[in-house]
């Protein structure tokens, strides 16, 4: 696909970059911002801009480079829930995404704490190498799954880039609840990564093994979110306990497909509940 102009060029690096997924990044990063006590700290804005379209390029961008069989294969890709590339764009996602991260990175090693830099070290290497070979995560099972854990991340290094200790509840919590949405949402591109050869946790459990695995992280995220706030694990409890409900009365991959939707408003729904929360406890001065 060849794009002529600025403007479609940065459209079309946009779409690469799934601005509906950024709640994944950008959410834990904020989350981490209150829970340090406090609604606002400048020293986090390069954190969180970083978290928008640059580290998501960098994820959706080198997933898309490296699973260009699979996605030519997916009916669902190409609208809002991914893009289809063709080989003629790849030079230019690579060129977008080290000129939008390599800046932010370079910051980062001269402003950051050593703690805050390793996490955002280990959180680069897990996003490139979940696509990418020799590791590419993506296509091992268990491991493609687990190494989505690293979503929560950013609830470890904006804490100490900011002078305050993590909150392990919170983040072990977030940790689990990534690995159980990562295999539900691959239910359903199980055919086609069947199709490729591709064996992921959802193409080796099957969607009824995938359900019952999801679930069982989910059930431990929401023990650990229970530690931090009840109302956000009730609420967790709730939209997990019902998708995973739903797809094993139709364990297939076209109910996956249906499902996903609702999976994509789950953060942002638990979010909201934890946002409203703290910001409210902030303002009051009821959280330290």
């Amino acid at each position: 696909m060849t794009l002529a102009g600025p403007a479609p060029a940065l459209q079309r690096i946009v779409h690469i970059a799934r601005p509906v997924l950024w709640v994944n990044t950008l959410g834990p990063g904020t989350v981490a911002l209150w829970l340090a006590g406090t609604l606002w700290d400048w020293q986090a804005l390069p954190l969180l801009l970083w978290l928008t379209l640059p580290f998501n390029l960098l994820i959706y961008g080198v997933n898309d480079v490296f699973d260009q069989d699979t996605d030519a294969l997916n009916p669902r890709k190409g609208g809002v829930e991914g893009a289809r590339i063709v080989s003629s764009e790849v030079r230019t996602i690579w060129a977008a995404v080290l000129a939008t991260n390599v800046p932010f990175l370079v910051w980062f090693a001269v402003a950051l704490p050593p703690a805050a830099l390793a996490w955002i070290a280990l959180y680069v290497l897990v996003f490139v190498f979940y696509s990418a070979p020799p590791l590419r995560f993506k296509a091992r099972p268990f491991l493609d799954s687990l190494s989505n854990a690293a979503y929560a991340l950013p609830l470890v290094f904006v804490a100490p880039a900011l002078g305050a200790a993590p909150v392990w509840p919170a983040a072990l919590g977030l940790m689990a609840w990534s690995v159980a949405k990562h295999a539900f949402d691959a239910v359903q591109d199980i055919e086609e990564d069947r199709a490729v050869a591709i064996t992921t946790t959802a193409v080796r459990l099957g969607p009824r093994g995938t359900g019952l695995w999801s679930g069982a992280w989910w059930a431990v995220s929401t023990l650990c979110f229970a530690l931090v706030s009840v109302p956000v694990a009730a609420v967790n409890a709730l939209i997990a306990g019902w998708l995973v409900l739903s797809l094993l009365r139709d364990p297939r991959p076209g109910t996956g497909h249906r499902l996903y939707r609702w999976s994509i408003a789950f953060p942002y729904v638990a979010g909201a509940v934890a946002g409203v929360q703290l910001t409210v406890a902030l303002y009051l001065g009821l959280y330290p």
